[in-house]
């Protein structure tokens, strides 16, 4: 899909609803090329990399990798995308504002183990004033209800911070501590297709559940990006990213 042809009307969505879809943001081809780089970084990055770097559903199997935060930080190819080209401009557009690239990740669920993703809104993690910034979701396979899709709380970006506090899950230690069936039952759930797009705003509300197929991934690549005119307390972040590797070195999660 040409996005470009229709700035407006995404910035509209994106602003009302707190989320955007865009099919066919990569063509097949382009897909490919993205899977065949990330194998490429799995064989030849990933074993270089310290225990903080890559998380695994199961630390003592190797291909049940989950999350690897910093993709940008470890491999020429993936700092690119996550630098320069369509992903940074499009976060321009729905914002509305000049954006500074932030992480780029990959995420997978791994079938039969992949754990669900608690309720929760990326804006606590980046203590960002105001909390003004994009999370993009592009996947790499298909992603379904049976996988752990995304699912949304419909306008919850105007809503403000609702309250998180620690979870078990690695890779997303903080969670809603109120939400509850009312939330659920107004969850919009986003399917997505190789190649498509879901973009939501910091102070969105979302979730997946985990993986129920015996078979299937679940894989997908994370960027982010702030708005330039947003303040980082870079103090509070990283204290709260060295306490949080440690506590998950001290839970054997790492």
């Amino acid at each position: 899909m040409n996005w470009r042809n229709r700035k407006a009307e995404l910035r509209e969505t994106f602003q009302e609803t707190g989320y955007v879809a865009i099919p066919q943001f990569l063509e097949f081809e382009e897909v490919q090329k993205v899977r065949q780089n990330f194998n490429r970084f799995v064989h030849e990055v990933v074993p270089t990399l310290p225990r903080e770097e890559v998380y695994y559903e199961d630390r003592g199997d190797r291909s049940t990798i989950k999350q690897v935060p910093r993709l940008q930080a470890h491999d020429e190819y993936f700092r690119q995308w996550h630098d320069q080209g369509r992903c940074r401009d499009l976060a321009e557009v729905l914002l509305d504002a000049p954006v500074l690239p932030w992480s780029m990740q990959y995420f997978n669920k791994p079938p039969g183990i992949g754990e669900p993703t608690p309720a929760h809104q990326d804006g606590y993690y980046f203590k960002l004033t105001p909390c003004e910034a994009v999370t993009m979701w592009l996947a790499l396979e298909d992603v379904d209800e049976e996988n752990g899709c995304i699912r949304y709380i419909k306008g919850s970006n105007r809503r403000g911070m609702r309250p998180h506090g620690s979870t078990d899950t690695l890779g997303f230690s903080q969670g809603i501590t109120d939400y509850c069936d009312t939330d659920t039952a107004n969850e919009v759930v986003l399917p997505a297709g190789p190649g498509d797009l879901i973009v939501h705003h910091a102070l969105t509300i979302h979730r997946a559940d985990g993986n129920r197929s015996a078979k299937r991934t679940r894989q997908a690549l994370g960027f982010i990006y702030f708005a330039e005119h947003a303040k980082e307390d870079t103090e509070a972040q990283q204290a709260y990213q060295d306490r949080l590797v440690q506590e998950q070195i001290k839970a054997g999660k790492l």
